[in-house]
């Protein structure tokens, strides 16, 4: 564990100098950690935690802890890791209408696979994969490792405006875009539930560590799942399995 300084109001703490299973773990872990320990008021004057890929910055109060006693708080969580536990996981399952007008990159990742669609589909909703960070927009989850034969670099020309729901794929990573915004992975679907929500507490729908499932649904049932969510008739807790 490496902490390092970040002017005078956070500091991040490093567990790797890139992504390593182990590390995400471990920022799982502290982030949770930390929180709590605020909620309790173990540690004032935390204001937010930003956890990523192998690292997590923590934002304070200087008027309410020092850099200094900070440190040595965190450090001192260390010796509560030995009931580290992935089993209270929150686990979703969303439902994605794959391919067609939702998917346009299917039929090429497919090709250049060199498997159909439906097994390329088969791939990514079969694979669990955890959300690892928040980042890029509001609600958008950097979720992985997905299936070899889905990764693929970045496309060198970015879409000028990608649809919210899209559900997208890059080099080892899948993800949602919450909103119409431009971007360069690879689109493979679309998904009907809403990743962010101002009025909710918390606004975003996942969390880092959360477990995610694929459930492939027609078009026809995609289009009822999104009217239902929009018109309040489904909420969205009902596509978390467990926690």
């Amino acid at each position: 564990m490496r902490i390092l300084s970040l002017g005078d109001r956070a500091l991040t703490v490093e567990f790797a100098s890139g992504f390593d299973a182990n590390a995400r773990r471990a920022v799982i872990f502290y982030d949770r950690a930390i929180m709590q320990a605020r909620n309790a008021g173990v540690l004032p004057g935390i204001v937010d935690v930003a956890p990523t890929f192998r690292s997590l910055t923590v934002h304070y109060d200087p008027f309410q802890t020092t850099r200094v006693d900070l440190e040595q708080s965190i450090r001192a969580l260390a010796i509560d890791r030995t009931s580290e536990t992935e089993t209270d996981q929150t686990v979703w399952r969303l439902p994605v209408c794959y391919g067609g007008q939702f998917g346009p990159d299917l039929s090429d990742l497919a090709l250049d696979a060199g498997m159909s669609q439906s097994a390329l589909v088969d791939l990514h909703a079969g694979t669990a994969v955890s959300v690892h960070m928040l980042g890029f927009l509001p609600g958008f989850a950097f979720m992985g490792d997905i299936a070899e034969p889905l990764r693929k670099p970045r496309r060198k020309e970015p879409r000028l405006r990608v649809p919210a729901g899209s559900v997208a794929v890059a080099d080892r990573l899948t993800a949602i875009y919450p909103w119409e915004n431009p971007g360069g992975w690879h689109l493979i679907g679309a998904c009907p539930v809403p990743l962010f929500n101002a009025e909710a507490t918390p606004p975003t729908l996942l969390s880092p560590g959360d477990r995610v499932r694929f459930d492939p649904v027609a078009q026809e049932d995609f289009a009822k799942l999104k009217n239902r969510i929009r018109n309040g008739d489904l909420a969205v807790q009902v596509f978390r399995e467990s926690s």
